[in-house]
């Protein structure tokens, strides 16, 4: 069975793979809030420092690569985002079969998705990152979706014990039929650009007037509103003006196709199911059931139903229309 999980990766395996490519904590190591891979801050000769020790057999070489490459670009194009520093003539490097990378450590605070201050200069930056992202697609890194995806979440779902025998027919009944609909996505139809992929608040951050992206981790090949629809939230007329502000943005560098609008709820159909198998798939590592006792409660699974049955909704609805003028 392979191991995808950080097995042996102790302290000392941390300070002897930081050492070997000459880099010298003054300090200890703070684990960071990170769960798909594992990420240590420190400081070293008065700066401080984020080494990210990516989770076994996930990504390749060549699509860890990828995504640094891909920020390099932005870094280039003075976008604000966090790229990998050099170890030697690369950027990702090895140590007793853990691959690992060091960034600089930037601070900051959430980006707050009710301001229209932050929602117009995310819209900014994201339509900046997009007309890099449109110079040359991935070559190694996957597509946002596929139907080899969704087959592979919902047989992890269906292999999930932590689903309650009497959940299971309420459950996969509803999920069935959203998946079913998802079947008919196609994305091939709309223009497909390099992207972050995860770009949600967690992933932004505010200081001192300027906003920086993170975490590229997930950057994928698809459709721009991927990197836009997740600030919307709330009643319709709310997403509407949250909506606009980000696209008067986002227009200020970049031309946004007004028929990406009609992607958001299954995409956001998608990312549900996505993140319940993603922790179907992680709950043998440690940090899982600890940190998502909850995934293991019948309650949990009660609410995923309506959430599902709300969304199987939200797919019939007319898409957002951005307004007049646009």
């Amino acid at each position: 069975m392979t191991d995808f999980s950080f097995t042996g990766l102790t302290p000392d395996l941390i300070m002897d793979a930081l050492e070997a490519v000459d880099v010298w904590p003054d300090t200890g190591l703070l684990a960071l809030n990170s769960y798909e891979n594992r990420v240590y801050q420190f400081a070293a000769d008065g700066k401080r420092y984020v080494a990210k020790f990516y989770r076994p057999q996930r990504w390749s070489d060549q699509q860890i690569l990828e995504e640094h490459s891909f920020l390099a670009e932005l870094k280039e194009a003075e976008i604000p985002v966090v790229a990998p520093l050099a170890l030697g003539d690369t950027t990702l490097a090895e140590h007793s079969g853990f691959r690992f990378s060091l960034f600089p450590s930037v601070g900051g605070r959430a980006l707050e998705a009710d301001q229209d201050e932050h929602l117009f200069q995310l819209g900014r930056q994201v339509g900046r990152m997009h007309m890099v992202g449109k110079r040359t697609p991935f070559v190694h890194r996957p597509s946002l979706f596929s139907l080899t995806d969704l087959e592979q979440a919902t047989e992890q779902l269906r292999d999930c014990a932590l689903i309650p025998d009497s959940m299971r027919l309420p459950f996969f009944t509803i999920l069935d039929l959203v998946v079913a609909r998802l079947g008919d996505l196609d994305l091939t139809r709309y223009d497909s650009i390099r992207l972050h992929g995860d770009c949600h608040v967690g992933n932004l951050l505010w200081r001192d007037d300027s906003l920086t992206l993170v975490d590229f981790d997930d950057c994928r090949q698809g459709p721009a509103i991927q990197d836009l629809w997740m600030m919307l939230s709330g009643e319709r007329h709310h997403q509407v003006a949250q909506l606009d502000t980000l696209i008067d943005g986002y227009e200020e560098f970049a031309t946004f196709n007004a028929a990406e609008l009609k992607l958001i709820e299954p995409l956001r159909a998608w990312r549900i199911i996505q993140y319940m198998a993603w922790l179907a798939k992680r709950w043998d590592d440690p940090a899982f059931p600890r940190s998502f006792g909850w995934f293991a409660e019948a309650a949990y699974w009660e609410r995923q139903v309506l959430a599902l049955k709300e969304q199987f909704a939200a797919l019939d609805e007319e898409p957002l229309r951005l307004q007049p003028g646009y």
